[in-house]
């Protein structure tokens, strides 16, 4: 099982950024796909999940309003747009995937991405 993250960048605020999330190896109609975040010194944190095969989203509070996420079952990729962008969501950003129920916890993901780095300028 493989997922590819890419799509970050620099940006300044209010802008956006879409990251995209390519997984391999399975078929991933019956995982969880999560995005989380790490900031330099900071601990890593949930942005948003999806269920694969049903569609539930949920955020943190943090992006909600302001970032999607999505599934493109046909490419087996999962996106986060992110709009209204802030200097505060400057981090690695990483695409996991777990089975079973979804989760915000980090550590319950069976599967990760190598990151990517989003960084917003004020």
């Amino acid at each position: 099982v493989q997922l590819q993250a890419s799509g970050g960048g620099l940006v300044q605020a209010g802008g956006s950024l879409r990251l995209s999330c390519a997984a391999s190896g399975r078929t991933f109609s019956t995982y969880n796909m999560g995005w989380f975040r790490q900031a330099p010194g900071k601990e890593r944190e949930f942005v948003a999940a999806l269920n694969w095969s049903g569609g539930s989203t949920n955020y943190a509070d943090s992006v909600k309003g302001r970032f999607t996420i999505a599934s493109d079952n046909a490419r087996d990729t999962v996106y986060l747009q992110m709009n209204s962008l802030k200097p505060e969501d400057t981090a690695v950003y990483y695409c996991a995937a777990k089975l079973g129920f979804p989760s915000t916890a980090h550590h319950l993901y069976e599967y990760w991405g190598q990151g990517t780095l989003v960084t917003v300028s004020s």
